[in-house]
């Protein structure tokens, strides 16, 4: 008589499984969901917050649960800023497994006069007090 394997055709447990459940069971193993889920959040920006608010502003990270979203202006970063409790919320609502706390908007960069033609060595005008 013949030992049983495990790998026997037609025993129960043999039966395909669909592609879906068996990657997210992968993922759910390896504890990529809180990751997979945050690049989702950066990935699917417009949709959270919408096509207008999308095309000023651009999800740009998340890190220790803060969400950073570059705007194009300054009145747009305040603007978002009164916002930031409903965008959280759709977040939330779509990926709750991102682990996202709260946003962080930010203007443009500003120019800085650290280095170049303007910049002075020292520590500038106010060592001029006392």
């Amino acid at each position: 008589m013949r030992e049983a394997s495990g790998s026997e055709p037609f025993t129960p447990g043999r039966d395909p499984r669909p592609l879906g459940d068996a990657i997210d069971g992968l993922t759910t193993q390896l504890g990529w969901t809180a990751p997979l889920s945050q690049h989702e959040v950066l990935a699917s920006w417009a949709d959270v917050a919408g096509e207008e608010i999308a095309r000023h502003s651009e999800a740009i990270a998340i890190e220790n649960g803060v969400l950073q979203v570059r705007c194009e202006s300054t009145a747009w970063a305040t603007q978002l800023r009164l916002m930031r409790t409903e965008l959280v919320t759709r977040i939330l609502d779509r990926s709750p497994e991102a682990g996202v706390e709260t946003i962080r908007f930010q203007g443009p960069d500003a120019p800085t006069w650290k280095r170049g033609p303007r910049s002075v060595p020292g520590r500038g005008p106010r060592d001029t007090y006392g």
